[in-house]
């Protein structure tokens, strides 16, 4: 019997957890308000990410991240060639992760929507659809005004998830280079996890912290085939795109060319 490779196994599994914990806190503060403020969400994303990276780093690097692949293929040495398959694996995850979520919190969505008098792939159907997909600003399950919006342009919003990415790409480049002797070894994943606590306390409320193309392109693609048509890619325009796919992606190489430029030719001369 075929089984998958060990890679495709870590990349499918991890992004799987990863979603299923991050956007599972998403859904269960929206539509119950278990969670009080962004940091409680903050605080699951970061242990989920931990704990994916404990569980599958072994099998494929616990990229989880097409961000981290392409700064990987680029400034590490990471084959090209599996590239496309890791995110491929990861977009898999990630999807697979959004359905099984819509199964246990499906019916709290729809009471979450009759009782805000939303309609599900209509104008303002964004408050129930941010569970999956993200939007700038954060709704905070509320339909986006026009004043609202007024609190993150489409440029800013670019930026920050730019800058963002560059920072947690940096971390993990650092946390991971045996070079380096303040790294925190066994508890690497735990330090990868909290940065994203730390950048998601910082963003959330902004752009829903993305600098992941995978956690956002996976879930927002089920949400669409969900009820909620074009809406999860007409609410920010083009932003969809160029806020949490290129964004990520750019964010990803710069922090990586930092990390290579900088902090890895320092490590080396220390050592």
């Amino acid at each position: 019997m075929r089984r998958w490779p060990a890679w495709f196994t870590g990349e499918f599994f991890g992004t799987f957890l990863l979603v299923l914990f991050g956007c599972g806190s998403v859904c269960a503060a929206v539509t119950t308000g278990a969670h009080v403020g962004v940091f409680e969400v903050a605080m699951v994303w970061g242990l989920g990410i931990a704990t994916a990276i404990y569980l599958t780093g072994a099998l494929s690097g616990a990229h989880l991240n097409p961000a981290v692949t392409l700064s990987l293929a680029v400034w590490s040495g990471f084959p090209k060639g599996r590239v496309l398959p890791y995110v491929a694996a990861q977009l898999c995850g990630a999807f697979v992760a959004s359905a099984v979520l819509y199964f246990v919190f499906g019916d709290a969505l729809r009471q979450f929507e009759r009782t805000s008098g939303i309609v599900r792939g209509q104008p303002g159907s964004e408050a129930s659809a941010m569970v999956f997909g993200e939007f700038f600003p954060n709704p905070g399950g509320h339909p986006l005004t026009a004043e609202a919006r007024l609190r993150m342009s489409a440029g800013a919003a670019f930026g920050a998830e730019v800058i963002a990415t560059a920072v947690l790409l940096l971390v993990i480049c650092c946390c991971t280079d045996e070079r380096n002797k303040a790294r925190p070894q066994a508890l690497t994943a735990a330090a990868i996890g909290l940065t994203v606590t730390l950048l998601i306390s910082l963003l959330g409320p902004l752009t829903m912290a993305c600098f992941n193309p995978a956690r956002d392109f996976g879930p927002r693609l089920f949400s669409a085939l969900a009820g909620w048509g074009n809406v999860p890619f007409r609410v920010n325009g083009a932003g969809w795109w160029t806020v949490y796919i290129v964004a990520p992606a750019l964010g990803g190489l710069l922090g990586g060319g930092i990390y290579s430029v900088c902090f890895k030719r320092a490590y080396a001369a220390d050592g």
